[in-house]
């Protein structure tokens, strides 16, 4: 039973196959395994390829049975469209367009593969390029909002300057007044006299002015800061929106690019692996000599083409038979009066109808 379902992967005729020894039987069904294990690879490989795109089982496995089948499919048409020839050169230039077909279809069912057995090192690189994501994300973030947060702080560098140059001039005033009162500047003489309290008062007046100044100030810069906080919550939040599209960077393209970042020997062992199991077939069937199978599938072949061509010249000459018999009937009936005259009769009676039909339609016109 398995044997036969081997045999009809193979696409060989299972009616002439039936007639041929054990051992060409064997050979078919081996044949068919091939195919039928490399389609079943190919699900494998299509419903893991699918389930890093959609993330579904059920629909990951019903589109990995439609290719599969249709890997089994093209398969079985490359081996069973694959006859032998009288020469080796004939046959490999039937096979060429099969063997490209076939390097195209391990190509895709190898990668899959690939990224499954690599999946380990594929994720080390990935979260490698996701870091660096992050790192650049963040860094582009940063440039739309550090204009305004530097011209914050700068604003309140300067609200920072200005308030201490005024606090040195109070202190400058401040040692005036009294070096005046002590008598070491000024006009020198000890006590609290009308210059000492003129400086005083232009003391007190700064100092009134310094003490206002710094209400303001503290109040711009708490400001300008609570704008400097809300632009980097503002940042933060940007970051944090944009952070889930980075961390979902590991899609189908993504892993193919990443793999193509690891050593290449490993996956060009693994592609040369399954290029050999697709053109297994085509090459048991190029290299191999002629069986019996395809001894007497020539010989059915050859008597359909033979049924046909006798068949074809039968209908010819058939043709020529019958033109030959027209041509003497027509000419034995040219001569014979009573076909005149009948045919004459018939003549008549179809002017005489056609006139009257003429007629007919002339009266109604004019009626």
């Amino acid at each position: 039973m398995l044997q036969r379902f081997f045999i009809i992967c193979s696409g060989a005729d299972t009616n002439i196959l039936a007639n041929c020894s054990k051992a060409e039987q064997t050979k078919y069904a081996g044949i068919g395994a091939t195919v039928f294990f490399t389609a079943l690879m190919a699900f494998i490989a299509a419903s893991y390829a699918l389930y890093t795109v959609f993330d579904s089982v059920y629909l990951s496995i019903g589109f990995g049975i439609v290719w599969g089948l249709l890997i089994f499919n093209l398969d079985r048409y490359i081996v069973a469209t694959l006859k032998k020839r009288t020469s080796f050169t004939a046959e490999l230039l039937q096979a060429l367009p099969r063997i490209v077909l076939a390097v195209i279809i391990a190509v895709v069912i190898a990668k899959p593969l690939e990224l499954k057995i690599f999946e380990k090192e594929i994720n080390q690189v990935l979260l490698t390029q996701k870091n660096e994501l992050t790192l650049q994300n963040k860094n582009q973030i940063a440039k739309q909002y550090a204009p305004r947060i530097s011209a914050q702080q700068l604003y309140i560098k300067d609200l920072q300057k200005n308030l201490g140059k005024k606090e040195q001039e109070v202190n400058q005033l401040y040692t005036i007044y009294i070096a005046e009162a002590e008598g070491r500047e000024g006009t020198k003489l000890l006590g609290k006299g009308p210059v000492y309290k003129e400086k005083r008062e232009k003391h007190d007046a700064a100092l009134a002015e310094l003490q206002t100044l710094k209400k303001q100030t503290y109040n711009k810069i708490e400001k300008a800061e609570q704008e400097i906080e809300q632009l980097i919550v503002a940042q933060k939040e940007n970051e944090a929106v944009t952070q889930p599209i980075i961390n979902n960077f590991d899609g189908l393209m993504a892993r193919v690019n990443a793999l193509g970042k690891l050593p290449w020997i490993p996956s060009c062992f693994i592609f040369l692996l399954f290029l050999a199991i697709e053109t297994a077939p085509i090459l048991v069937k190029l290299l191999a000599s002629k069986s019996e199978y395809d001894f007497k599938l020539e010989e059915q072949e050859s008597a359909v083409t033979t049924w046909i061509k006798q068949k074809i010249a039968e209908r010819e000459q058939q043709v020529v038979a019958n033109t030959t018999i027209s041509k003497k009937v027509h000419t034995a009936i040219q001569n014979e009066e009573e076909v005149f005259a009948y045919k004459k009769q018939k003549a008549i009676e179809l002017y005489k109808w056609q006139a009257n039909t003429f007629y007919t339609e002339q009266q109604k016109v004019s009626g």
